[in-house]
């Protein structure tokens, strides 16, 4: 593409029901792994490929997402606030438009993040990105580079890229909780409360969600349980890329 996203909507609302008791007192997004909050290992890697500025939503405990952000310096934050209720995946997205503007910029998940290997995963979405035959292009994972996953596949890719539901084939890739997408899938949608999966189904419906692999290892952290494989693996990680 001409350009990589300057911009990105960073999906911070959740609940963390499944992180409990840690998260009766701290939001899911600010747990840490490794030395590092989630939220962080997400927003790094978009200063990182030179996002300038992060739409992050708030439901849970917003107030400490709020001041944990105000001490970063890049990316540039704004938070899309969803106390009074939350919206899901794409509803949030929707209520954040007229910050995110009308280019494509990234999505990603603030409780997933992964360790990059030489290139960045992001630059190598952004590298991918054809506005001329996508409304979305996301990240996958395959199981064997997953930590933390507790469920199956989500989609098949073709030879082109092109994505299908994976209907629990085991060849098929996981959505990796990053993304690229083109505002105009959402024009006309309502502020209200609805999934990226109905914005993946017409895009696929369409033939335009398109995935790519990614390098590296991909991390999710769902249970209290779940926090020590993931720290080990990243320091695996780190080993065999230093």
């Amino acid at each position: 593409m001409n350009g990589a996203p300057d911009t990105a909507m960073v999906l911070a609302a959740g609940l963390g029901i499944r992180m409990r008791p840690i998260t009766a007192t701290k939001p899911k997004p600010l747990i840490e792994v490794a030395g590092k909050s989630l939220l962080d290992w997400g927003l790094d890697s978009l200063a990182e490929v030179g996002v300038a500025k992060a739409v992050v939503n708030v439901h849970y405990l917003p107030e400490q997402i709020v001041a944990h952000v105000s001490r970063r310096q890049k990316p540039r934050i704004v938070i899309s606030d969803e106390s009074e209720a939350l919206l899901d995946s794409a509803g949030g997205i929707v209520k954040a438009l007229p910050e995110l503007g009308p280019k494509p910029f990234y999505v990603v998940n603030a409780d997933t993040f992964w360790v990059d290997e030489a290139e960045s995963n992001l630059g190598r979405l952004a590298a991918a990105w054809d506005a001329s035959k996508m409304d979305m292009l996301l990240m996958l994972a395959d199981l064997r580079s997953a930590t933390g996953h507790s469920g199956g596949t989500d989609f098949l890719v073709a030879p082109d890229g092109r994505l299908s539901r994976a209907g629990g084939d085991p060849s098929g890739l996981i959505y990796a909780g990053a993304a690229i997408v083109h505002p105009g899938i959402f024009a006309g949608a309502a502020i209200a409360k609805q999934s990226l999966n109905l914005y993946f189904d017409r895009a696929i419906a369409a033939g335009r969600l398109f995935g790519l692999r990614m390098n590296g290892s991909w991390i999710t952290v769902g249970t209290p349980d779940a926090i020590a494989p993931a720290e080990a693996a990243v320091a695996r990680a780190q080993v065999v890329g230093a």
